[in-house]
């Protein structure tokens, strides 16, 4: 998802490698592909990509990641996708 982008180096996103049990949940749910698989463990392999949406943080049963949405304004990106770039506005 390397085309959806709001602001670069202000995701608040954070992965704590050593309480992951590499479930693979966050994963499954990042909208934008920000994870992967490295060494039988989660990975933030496109933190700019985060839109800050939550859903990784809330389902990983480790409480491994955090996340403050608001910085990435998912709304901004989410807009630009049904309204085009010059139609969106971020009110985060």
């Amino acid at each position: 998802m390397k085309n959806f982008r709001y602001l670069e180096n202000v995701s608040t996103l954070l992965l704590n490698r050593d309480k992951c049990l590499g479930c693979g949940i966050c994963m499954a749910v990042c909208p934008h592909q920000v994870f992967a698989f490295q060494e039988k463990k989660a990975a933030i392999i496109d933190k700019d990509g985060c839109m800050e949406c939550g859903a990784c943080a809330n389902n990983c049963p480790e409480e491994a990641i955090t996340v403050s949405p608001g910085v990435g304004c998912a709304s901004y990106i989410i807009q630009t996708w049904i309204k085009g770039k010059d139609k969106a506005s971020c009110e985060c």
